[in-house]
């Protein structure tokens, strides 16, 4: 033992040496070469934002430590530690109180804007959220939503739809049909005074329409399974139809963005004719390859790295063939999770994989982001709080009454069609998402994003309360579904 620590002293002591006494020689030479490498000579101004902090004399090692915690990575790093956090509290609170704990994960992120954080405390916001760290942050959420979605996309049991295709089709389309129809009306009413300059109605009329027509099908699947609902008449059929209704949306989705992006019907035609030609080409000819090639790797006990890599290119493929159609990248990641193996242990480890980080690290990143979009100080006058009133009533009778109703003209009883219609209602994080793609295209200005935003938090609050008031007054008259 003490042979060994002598020889280690002595190995690396001689070693140091010489190493310190090769760079105090080389201390003294100058590199032959006076060639710059950088071809543009920088002005003053941008030399002294972008030079290097080095540790001097001068240099203090308390402005060092400061310059080290305003660096890129290390704002980003304290960004998602505060993110995290804050999810994680608001979303035990909402469980508390008999809420999803998405339901918390929004408000966290609407937290930490500029409503609440950025309001009574700006330099502590302006400190942890600069404008300019914002994209790094958007970055982040939009590949955690392509994982999400395609988690999205492979929960989704196509022989379920195929077994209830007459009901759900029913159901799912009049939820569609009548707020689309009621978002376009209103959009006539509110389209001066709230869309951007530069934007068509067309344009913005068609992604009101959309936007009060999503259901938020994860959540929708949480409070089913949160309520032991999963395996009832009721349960299946509220899921058959938040299935159709995604997959019917998000075509409705990428052709509207197809729009808006061509800036015509007409223009739009092309894209929308590639987008048809992708989605052929993904569940013929993609579908059955990944099929074939997984019976090859499915038997075995744990999922092989090939399949696992393969499925992840697919969908990252898949995602970046839509963005450059112009039908938007979390289409393509939604369709590779529809065309996985339906497999149902491919699919439980898969999702297993993928879950836990984008569920619980990026899925909170893309509420904070939202969150920071979300400017409720904007609503700062009695007429704008009105319209917000007014969109959400709209939202609710569309969805709910479009949904009870022609639930109830395909056979249900009035309890199960009335809490089809609640949980249909529910919009959430697929809500979310649609409104970040409409603020990026440059379609909703922040005051109509800001009332879009409360919309979906209200009518995804509403859920829990009306199921539970549906159960009360029901209770007498209707058994509970077996």
């Amino acid at each position: 033992m003490k042979k060994s620590l002598i020889w280690y002293v002595t190995i690396i002591g001689l070693f140091a040496g010489l190493s310190w006494f090769v760079i105090d020689k080389g201390a003294v030479l100058s590199p032959k070469n006076k060639t710059s490498f950088n071809t543009v000579t920088p002005d003053a101004k941008t030399l002294e934002k972008t030079k290097p902090v080095i540790i001097s004399e001068k240099t203090s090692v308390l402005t060092q430590f400061i310059n080290n915690i305003k660096s890129p990575l290390s704002l980003l790093l304290l960004q998602i530690i505060v993110v995290l956090i804050a999810s994680r509290v608001f979303g035990m609170l909402a469980v508390k109180i008999g809420q999803p704990s998405v339901v918390g994960e929004i408000f966290a992120g609407i937290f930490l804007g500029p409503s609440i954080i950025g309001m009574y405390f700006p330099d502590f916001s302006t400190f942890l959220f600069p404008k300019d760290s914002l994209k790094a942050l958007q970055f982040l959420s939009q590949i955690g939503l392509a994982f999400f979605m395609f988690i999205i996309g492979m929960e989704l049991d196509i022989s379920k739809l195929k077994n209830k295709t007459h009901d759900a089709v029913v159901v799912s389309h009049a939820s569609i049909i009548f707020p689309y129809f009621l978002g376009v009306l209103i959009s006539y009413f509110i389209y001066e005074s709230f869309a951007p300059a530069g934007v068509s109605f067309l344009s913005f009329s068609l992604f009101m329409g959309i936007a009060m027509s999503i259901t938020a099908f994860p959540v929708l699947a949480r409070i089913i399974q949160e309520r032991g609902l999963t395996k009832t008449p009721l349960g299946v059929m509220a899921i058959t139809c938040a299935a159709a209704d995604d997959v019917t949306a998000w075509c409705i989705l990428a052709a509207v963005i197809a729009v808006v992006k061509a800036g015509s019907m007409v223009s739009s035609v092309f894209t929308i004719i590639l987008a048809l030609l992708f989605v052929i080409g993904m569940l013929y000819a993609i579908k059955p390859a990944i099929r074939k090639f997984s019976l090859n790797f499915i038997s075995k006990e744990k999922l092989d790295k090939t399949l696992v890599a393969v499925s992840f290119f697919i969908m990252l493929l898949s995602a970046y063939f839509a963005e450059i159609i112009g039908i938007h990248a979390l289409f393509g990641a939604f369709l590779a999770g529809v065309i996985m193996p339906q497999n149902v242990k491919f699919k439980e480890q898969l999702t297993e994989k993928i879950e836990d980080i984008s569920v619980m690290l990026l899925l909170p990143i893309f509420f904070a982001f939202t969150g920071l979009r979300t400017q409720i100080g904007l609503l700062n006058e009695s007429h704008l709080w009105l319209t917000c009133v007014l969109i959400i009533a709209v939202a609710v009778m569309g969805k709910f009454l479009g949904s009870a109703l022609s639930a109830k003209m395909v056979g249900q009883t009035w309890k199960n069609s009335l809490s089809i219609g609640a949980l249909m209602n529910t919009r959430g994080l697929m809500e979310l998402i649609v409104l970040n793609i409409g603020y990026d295209l440059g379609i909703l200005s922040p005051e109509i994003f800001a009332i879009l935003v409360l919309m979906a938090l209200s009518t995804t609050f509403m859920t829990g309360p009306a199921l539970n008031l549906i159960n009360k007054i029901f209770k007498d008259k209707e058994p509970l579904p077996a």
